[in-house]
């Protein structure tokens, strides 16, 4: 897989939760847990499952950060 985003973070996925149209995947990824919506059809075509490895990609033109 070639893509130009460069904020990818590997890890498994934990968990899978299909809502009507959309799915909430949940990637641990080295102890943090990053939660992606995506739509029922992608999880399908894709086969997401629970204990697959698979890449979180960041997907935006501006990142913030913010201290307490």
């Amino acid at each position: 897989m070639k893509i130009s985003a460069r904020n990818r973070l590997k890890g498994k996925i934990v968990e899978v939760v299909k809502g009507t149209t959309t799915a909430h995947v949940r990637i641990d990824i080295g102890g943090s847990i990053v939660t992606s919506s995506i739509t029922n059809e992608a999880v399908d075509e894709l086969g997401l499952k629970v204990g697959n490895t698979a890449y979180a990609v960041v997907k935006a033109s501006d990142v913030m950060v913010a201290i307490d």
